[in-house]
C-alpha cells in the first residue's frame, strides 16, 4: 500500500468532523512539538491519528522508569532509549507516510531557528523546570510569527492556552523579568497557568521535589490536556475561529466537576493575582532554598559536551 492509499483510508473516520478538503490541509501542515515526555509524546500520536502529515519534534532526554505513569513512549522495552527517537518510530508506525524531523539534542540557541523554520504552529511540551528554554521558544516563535499552544496537567485538571503574534507576550502575562529567583519564576508560572487554582484544594505541595526536578503528575490529566491542545491545534491550522489566546485562560477539572474560562487582563500583575502569588508561595515556603539552589534545567546546547 502506498502512502497516498494509506492516507486515503487511515483518517476516513475524521470526515464529518472535518471536510475532505480540510483533511488535505492537515496533511500538508507542519507542527512543531518541543518535548516528547509527559504531554508532547501524546500530542504527537494524537495529531498523527488526526491526519497531520509533518512534524518537527525535539527532546534530549531518554526514557526512565519514572516516566511510565504518564508518557506515551515509556514502556519496559524503551527504558534508556532517546525519547525523540522512540516517538518518531511510533509516529511512523501509526502512519508510514508521516514526515518527522527529529531534534534529538533538544531546542536551544544552537538550533531554535532551524526548529521553527516552516512550522505552522508550535506545541509547548517543555518540562516545568526548563524555564529558560521555554522563554526562548516563546520569544523566537513570536518573532517568527508562529502561534504557540500549551497545556498543563494540574492535579487531575487541565489548562490550555495560547500565545499568538500580536497578542499578549508570554513574559508580560506571567510577569517574568530579569532579577527573579528560580523560585519566584516558578511560582509565577504555575499560578498564571490556572488563575483560579481550584486544583490546590486537593494537591499536596509538600510532596514536590525540586531537588529532583520532579512534581506530581497523572496520566488522566495528561490525556485531558491532550484533547484540549490538539483541538486548538486543529483550530489554528484550519483557521475555523481565532485562538483563545492570552490573557484568556481555560481550566477544566473533572475531579471537582468545575470548568472555568476567563480573561486575566493584566496577567500576574493584577492586584488579586499578586495576592494569589503570595498565598501559593507560602505553601512552598520550606522549599524556597532548595528551589533556588537547584535552579532550572540547563538550556539544551549549553552543556560542556554540546
Amino acid at each position: 500500500m502506498t502512502p497516498d492509499e494509506y492516507y486515503r483510508d487511515a483518517p476516513k473516520r475524521n470526515i464529518g468532523i472535518v471536510s475532505r478538503a480540510e483533511q488535505d490541509v492537515l496533511r500538508g501542515a507542519r507542527v512543531g512539538i518541543v518535548g516528547m515526555g509527559g504531554a508532547g509524546g501524546i500530542y504527537l500520536t494524537t495529531l498523527v491519528r488526526m491526519g497531520i502529515g509533518r512534524f518537527h519534534i525535539s527532546d534530549f532526554d531518554t526514557f526512565s522508569v519514572v516516566n511510565i505513569n504518564r508518557q506515551a513512549g515509556a514502556m519496559s522495552s524503551t527504558i534508556g532509549r532517546p525519547k525523540a527517537e522512540v516517538m518518531a518510530e511510533i509516529a511512523r508506525d501509526i502512519h508510514p507516510g508521516v514526515e518527522v524531523v527529529s531534534f534529538d539534542r533538544g531546542v536551544g540557541e544552537h538550533n531554535i531557528d532551524d526548529f521553527l523554520r516552516g512550522v505552522d504552529v508550535v506545541l509547548d511540551g517543555i518540562d516545568v523546570y526548563a524555564q529558560p528554554a521555554r522563554l526562548l521558544l516563546y520569544r523566537r516563535a513570536r518573532e517568527a510569527g508562529i502561534p504557540v499552544l500549551f497545556g498543563a496537567p494540574l492535579g487531575l485538571s487541565g489548562t490550555v492556552g495560547a500565545f499568538v503574534p500580536g497578542g499578549m507576550r508570554y513574559e508580560d502575562y506571567f510577569d517574568l523579568h530579569e532579577g527573579l529567583s528560580p523560585f519566584e519564576t516558578m511560582i509565577r508560572f504555575i499560578v498564571g497557568l490556572a488563575p483560579q487554582g481550584r486544583h490546590w484544594s486537593y494537591m499536596r505541595p509538600e510532596d514536590v521535589q525540586p531537588d529532583e526536578h520532579a512534581g506530581s503528575s497523572s496520566a488522566a490529566a495528561i490525556s485531558l490536556i491532550t484533547g484540549m491542545v490538539c483541538t486548538e491545534t486543529l483550530v489554528a491550522l484550519l483557521k475555523r475561529r481565532p485562538l483563545r489566546a492570552a490573557p484568556e485562560f481555560t481550566q477544566y477539572d473533572p475531579y471537582l466537576g468545575i470548568f472555568r474560562h476567563g480573561r486575566l487582563r493584566w496577567g500576574n500583575r493584577g492586584p488579586l493575582q499578586r495576592l494569589k502569588l503570595r498565598f501559593i508561595a507560602s505553601k512552598f515556603a520550606d522549599k524556597i532554598e532548595t528551589f533556588n539552589h537547584t535552579g532550572f534545567q540547563p538550556m539544551p546546547g549549553t552543556a560542556p559536551d554540546a
